[in-house]
């Protein structure tokens, strides 16, 4: 077996049939999972994942398919194409939001399914404390585990950015942030009986402060916004790359997949990718 070049990482947030920003539609989503299938991709768990950035091997085709906050559309649209193609994902769990309650349906058990309201809506609806009608319950996350469809890791405990929150007073964002990451945990060792050692950063944003209160709370590998590098063996777990999934087919997802993967073109394409943002940014 020929080890992967490297890893591409995918975010997602939103499966939901009105699409919109940051989701596909339940109808793309199938035409990617099916593409990947089809073309011979693994979808990697983090216990592989994590030994091949330490210099492991696995399959030449793999990928690591992740999801963001929790939002309940997970469960109702994305978890059965995941079941029907053997595929699984991670799904980072922003902790506090996630209410207790019955399992809802999902898609393809014969029964309506919840509204999925877009980003935007999701967003006024958790706001105004509205979490569960958006937000997975932790029955259904248990359901998705037992399922094997998803793996469950920390998002922190509120999507709080504290350094925004406490401005110049360093001592109150380090406090605050050590405080998200260890309630984040105790969720997680609470309703699920473990927690792991991999952290998606709120809103993709940390720096050193935060990076080093993540190693005190015991998180190792660290997942980032950042989609301009490649995941390879023996690079830092401090700094993964992931790039966002757009509500475009599956042809257009293996294109991306590839050129992010290539060992020559991928590097190539994040340079030209850096370039065009830096002269956005001059603008």
């Amino acid at each position: 077996m020929s080890n992967a070049p490297n890893i591409p990482v995918l975010m997602y947030h939103h499966v939901t049939p009105g699409g919109g920003m940051i989701a596909v539609t339940p109808e793309v989503f199938e035409q990617q999972i099916a593409g990947l299938a089809r073309a011979g991709y693994t979808s990697l768990g983090t216990e592989q994942f994590a030994h091949y950035l330490a210099g492991g091997d696995v399959p030449e085709k793999s990928v690591l398919i992740t999801f963001d906050d929790g939002y309940l559309n997970n469960w109702t649209y994305a978890h059965p194409v995941l079941q029907r193609y053997g595929m699984k994902a991670v799904l980072f769990l922003i902790t506090g939001w996630v209410g207790q309650g019955d399992v809802r349906p999902h898609v393809g058990q014969g029964q309506p399914v919840p509204a999925s309201p877009d980003h935007h809506e999701s967003k006024r609806l958790v706001a105004a404390g509205r979490t569960d009608d958006v937000i997975l319950r932790w029955s259904e996350v248990q359901a998705m585990l037992a399922a094997g469809t998803f793996e469950v890791h920390s998002h922190t405990h509120t999507h709080t950015r504290w350094d925004k929150e406490c401005g110049p007073d360093v001592a109150a964002k380090r406090e605050h942030i050590a405080r998200e990451l260890a309630d984040s945990r105790a969720a997680l060792v609470r309703e699920l009986g473990s927690v792991s050692d991999h952290l998606c950063w709120p809103q993709g944003y940390f720096d050193a402060e935060y990076v080093q209160a993540a190693r005190d709370a015991g998180f190792r590998h660290l997942y980032t916004t950042d989609a301009l590098g490649q995941n390879l063996p023996d690079t830092d777990p401090e700094h993964i790359y992931r790039f966002a999934v757009r509500n475009l087919g599956g042809s257009w997802l293996n294109r991306r997949i590839w050129m992010s993967r290539h060992p020559v073109i991928g590097p190539r394409y994040h340079a030209w990718k850096a370039w065009k943002r830096r002269l956005r940014n001059r603008a």
